[in-house]
């Protein structure tokens, strides 16, 4: 991705959808200068091993739509509580509520910007 305007616009838009799919208390993290591998987090609940699996298979056509090649593709989701898709400039985490509270990724990334955070009534 070329600029941070544009960037910033397609984590947006990674985070929106995420919502759309029933994503639970999705938010993204602008990390830009808090380390070297990468500048954005994006995280979300799911419900179940299907939910995951659903919001990560729709994952793909969107990134196609957008351009985007993540680093690594898993080759099969089966039970799996945590998944994270590294897209090089931006990581998602898609995690059940357990690991979500477990590691609690946005209190680690206390001092990043909120750019995506969805409403509670979503």
């Amino acid at each position: 991705m070329e600029d941070t305007a544009n960037r910033n616009d397609i984590v947006l838009k990674i985070a929106e959808f995420i919502n759309e799919m029933n994503g639970i208390d999705t938010i993204a993290l602008d990390l830009t200068g808090h380390n070297g591998w990468t500048d954005y987090f994006i995280i979300t609940t799911v419900t179940s091993s299907a939910h995951l699996r659903g919001i990560y298979r729709k994952l793909q056509d969107q990134f196609e739509l957008l351009g985007i090649n993540p680093l690594r593709r898993h080759k099969k989701i089966d039970n799996d509580s945590w998944v994270l898709i590294d897209c090089g400039d931006f990581i998602i985490h898609l995690m059940d509520s357990e690991h979500r509270d477990f590691y609690e990724l946005e209190k680690l990334w206390f001092n990043s910007n909120i750019i995506y955070q969805a409403s509670k009534s979503s």
